[in-house]
């Protein structure tokens, strides 16, 4: 069987007058993180970390943030995509092991939903997709609060 590992950073600055998506939820906190898309930086990461294990560039070259057509767009409909695009090319994901960095909002009521989220949206078991977070001891950016950074790791699986 072959496995290829695969890692992924995103990184959004917080902006007033947006909305806070994380894991694929929206969160009850303001302000928002700024981006072309819905800035799920949680989403993004994994994405960038699936589409890395298969070879097949990152979420920007599939996704370019100055097209019109992903304009504020679900990032749940882009970790959708990806995974029928790395699962068109005969690889399955085995598991996902994830980090939110970020001092506010506390997100450890949220990361059960954020996992039967994700969950759902990749067609995968619940209980291959590990959240955890942390802060940054409030040093740089995401100690200052002026943004959030997201980590994955994910695991995929040849299928023969």
């Amino acid at each position: 069987m072959k496995l290829r590992v695969g890692f992924g950073y995103d990184v959004h600055a917080f902006a007033a007058g947006r909305e806070l998506w994380l894991g694929g939820i929206k969160l009850d906190y303001q302000p928002g993180l700024l981006g072309h898309s819905d800035a799920d930086v949680l989403i993004h990461a994994l994405c960038d970390a699936l589409l890395g294990a298969a070879n097949m560039r990152d979420i920007g070259f599939h996704f370019p943030d100055n097209a019109s057509e992903f304009k504020n767009i679900d990032s749940k409909i882009l970790l959708h995509h990806t995974m029928l695009l790395i699962r068109e090319k005969g690889w399955e994901f085995g598991n996902a092991d994830c980090t939110v960095v970020a001092e506010q909002p506390k997100l450890n009521p949220y990361i059960s939903a954020m996992q039967k989220t994700l969950a759902e949206v990749m067609q995968v078991n619940v209980d291959d997709i590990s959240i955890k977070a942390t802060t940054n001891e409030k040093m740089g950016f995401v100690g200052r609060q002026e943004g959030m950074a997201a980590y994955a790791t994910v695991l995929l699986q040849k299928q023969d």
